[in-house]
C-alpha cells in the first residue's frame, strides 16, 4: 500500500530554519516526482517545491527560491525519503504542508508543470509550520 507522511514541522520565529520530511512507502521505485504543497488561510493551495527522484532535479515557487531547499536522500528506495530544507523563514511561510507523490516521471517532461496538484494520487495529511514575528 503507497502511504506519504511528513514529519518536522514546529513553531519558529522569523529568520529561523525548519527541515520537513516525507516518506514514501509501499512504492520501490525512482520512478516518481515528489512534491511540497502548502495551505496558507485566505489563499489558495501553492505548490512550494518539486523533485524527481528519478534523477534529483528540483524546481521551486519563486516566492521560496532561494530560501527553501527539497532533496532526496537517494540510498533509500523504500521507503523514499525527500526534504524540504526551510531556510530565512517568514510569517507569511506560516501554514500546512503537504507532501504529495506522483507514481510518475511526469515532472521531467519539459511541457508538464511538477506545481499541477491534478498528477499527484497519494498526498500525506500534513504538518504545521508557524512562523512567528
Amino acid at each position: 500500500q503507497v502511504r506519504v507522511v511528513e514529519s518536522g514541522g514546529g513553531s519558529v520565529e522569523a529568520g529561523g530554519d525548519l527541515r520537513l520530511s516525507c516518506t514514501l512507502s509501499g512504492y520501490p521505485s525512482r520512478n516518481a516526482c515528489l512534491a511540497w504543497f502548502r495551505l496558507i488561510p485566505g489563499k489558495e493551495r501553492e505548490g512550494v517545491a518539486g523533485i524527481a527522484l528519478s534523477d534529483g532535479r528540483a524546481d521551486y515557487a519563486d516566492s521560496v527560491r532561494g530560501r527553501f531547499i527539497v532533496s532526496r536522500d537517494y540510498a533509500k528506495i523504500t521507503p523514499s525519503v525527500i526534504y524540504l530544507q526551510m531556510n530565512s523563514l517568514t510569517p507569511e511561510d506560516t501554514g500546512m504542508y503537504y507532501c504529495a507523490a506522483a507514481l510518475s516521471n511526469f515532472c521531467v517532461v519539459p511541457t508538464h508543470s511538477w506545481s499541477a496538484t491534478a498528477e499527484y494520487q497519494y498526498w500525506g495529511q500534513g504538518t504545521q509550520v508557524n512562523v512567528s514575528s
